[in-house]
């Protein structure tokens, strides 16, 4: 992993047939750019398509061209033969999945000293936890790698909390026959900064469920993308968020489907309230030409409290062949159901519970998804603290 890779094509940079200063727009989602050099990739100005919707003042000390890499301090505990060490960044298993496709990416690549590696053995069954708190305000960079290999089940559970500005990378691996959820849950201070890339790769007949929960934070950018790489594989990518006054919450999903008969879902829901809330939602679905058989489907719903919000929703949807079973993606941002309202209030509930429980319904789709229990009550109860000042 020490020299540098990049994809087909660079974004919005290259040279056509109409003379050297002509400009081609990338016209594949996975044409970006994509190296493991800094250098590659020009200072973030705001105008990028993958950063015109955040703002970059917020995070200018992590677009720097290297940040604190050292080992953070974690909490881990283990359930099952899994092993969790650190590992030198020119381990194989670094960059086995994921090459960064942006500045913040590639410099908190190239910034980490040490990456986590997350073994899980073949046949196995697990439960690996990994807690981060107490990160600071200066910008810190992190590598994790989860190998999971064949015939293996396991969940990992990354949780985060209290003052960061934090950089990483996370890769997922998932072997033949394996069964991986992984759940990223942000809990962040209000004054916290996290931008994070997750890249993840499925082999054959592989099944993994990704969550991201993103409660608090100044800024938190999730940006997960998955590799249906191998026939018969499957993805289930969930994410739910709730944005409060001056809050940024920001997900850019990406599914591609290079095998066939390999399916994905994706399903994130986000609520806002208060002046200055703000979330961002982007999901990209490339369905190959060897993907025949292909059933995938992405939507996003987003409900918006109060005045002075901004929730932005963009669905892509690239088919490359003909011959797919199903796809398809859907987006909608909207304010509270007049009618359900009416019916709870109908039956003698106050309007202040009524909208608490329209808000709680429409939020436990994905929380009944969440398979561990402890981190399904601990979102619920966070749920219940940010709905207490809903009327």
């Amino acid at each position: 992993m020490s020299s540098a890779t990049t994809a087909p094509a660079t974004a919005g940079a290259n040279k056509n047939m109409h003379g050297a200063t002509s400009i081609v727009p990338v016209q594949t989602r996975n044409e970006r750019l994509a190296s493991f050099d800094v250098a590659d990739f020009a200072a973030v100005t705001g105008r990028e398509v993958d950063w015109k919707l955040t703002p970059i003042s917020a995070i200018s000390d992590l677009l720097d061209s290297s940040i604190d890499g050292s080992q953070l301090p974690l909490d881990i505990s283990i359930t099952g033969s899994a092993s969790v060490t650190w590992v030198s960044m020119n381990d194989a298993a670094v960059g086995s999945v994921g090459t960064p496709e942006d500045r913040a990416s590639a410099i908190a690549w190239s910034s980490t000293q040490d990456a986590l590696l997350i073994d899980v053995h073949a046949d196995d069954v697990s439960e690996v936890s990994v807690s981060r708190s107490g990160l600071g305000a200066a910008p810190r960079a992190a590598h994790t790698v989860i190998r999971v290999a064949p015939f293996a089940k396991t969940t990992v559970v990354l949780t985060s909390e209290g003052e960061a500005a934090l950089s990483e990378n996370v890769e997922i691996i998932a072997g033949d026959s394996s069964h991986v959820t992984v759940i990223s849950l942000q809990e962040w201070s209000s004054t916290a900064r996290h931008l994070a890339s997750h890249f993840i790769r499925t082999e054959k007949n592989a099944t993994v469920t990704h969550t991201v929960v993103s409660l608090s934070g100044a800024l938190v950018r999730v940006n997960p993308q998955t590799r249906l790489a191998g026939e018969g594989s499957s993805v289930n990518m969930l994410g739910l968020y709730f944005a409060d006054s001056g809050e940024h919450l920001e997900q850019q999903v990406f599914v591609h489907h290079e095998a066939a008969q390999t399916k994905s879902r994706v399903n994130y829901k986000g609520a806002l309230q208060g002046t200055g809330a703000r979330t961002v939602w982007i999901g990209d679905v490339l369905i190959g030409p060897h993907a025949v058989g292909t059933d995938s489907y992405e939507q996003n719903r987003n409900l918006v409290l109060t005045e002075g919000t901004r929730a932005d929703s963009i669905p892509n949807l690239e088919i490359k062949t003909g011959d797919i079973a199903g796809a398809g993606h859907a987006s909608a941002t909207g304010r509270f159901d007049d009618e359900q309202l009416f019916y709870l209030q109908a039956r003698g509930i106050d309007e202040a519970t009524a909208r608490q429980l329209v808000v709680r319904g429409f939020l436990n789709e994905i929380v009944q998804q969440i398979t561990v229990t402890s981190i399904a009550e601990r979102i619920e109860a966070a749920l219940d603290r940010e709905l207490e000042g809903i009327a």
